[in-house]
């Protein structure tokens, strides 16, 4: 919950669900972004965020609990084994696979989706600029950058998400 509102984390939530919504394989999200810099991360969360009451047990009331979650590095945007760097300032198509998933969103919970740029320190700064070997980054090379994703129109980010009927 501590990232929800962050000005580096952008943030999308559903009305509270009127009935189960049950989520059973492959979750991915299709991102559109874009970056001042030649790299960048994307991390996309799947989020079931519980009721701000919750009288049975009232430590849970708004607690948002994480249920799918991936990063995408941009250099790998084509392939793993081929790197290239981003053209800066252009919306480009990033797919974040957030894998295999069976989970069944309870009535009155919402689904919040979040996207940020950072996962650190679970996952090693990015330092915005393509390197050959971004592990072999000295502090020089580390620089700012401004990200943006894109919603709405022809670049539309999104996630798919498989819904069982029951």
């Amino acid at each position: 919950r501590f990232v929800d509102g962050r000005p580096d984390v952008v943030s999308w939530m559903s009305e509270p669900l009127r009935e189960e919504l049950l989520v059973a394989g492959n979750i991915s999200a299709k991102i559109v972004a874009s970056t001042t810099g030649r790299d960048a991360d994307w991390v996309v969360k799947l989020i079931d965020v519980f009721p701000d009451s919750m009288p049975d047990n009232w430590s849970l009331g708004g607690y948002q609990l994480m249920v799918a979650h991936e990063i995408m590095r941009g250099r790998y945007r084509k392939s793993f084994s081929s790197p290239e760097p981003l053209v800066p300032n252009t919306p480009l198509e990033f797919t974040v696979d957030l894998h295999q998933q069976s989970y069944a969103f309870q009535p009155g919970h919402r689904i919040m989706v979040q996207i940020q740029s950072t996962w650190f320190p679970l996952v090693a700064r990015n330092p915005q600029k393509f390197l050959p070997n971004y592990k072999q980054g000295t502090d020089a090379d580390f620089q700012k950058a401004t990200q943006r994703v894109y919603r709405g129109g022809a670049n539309t980010s999104h996630v798919l998400l498989p819904i069982l009927k029951r």
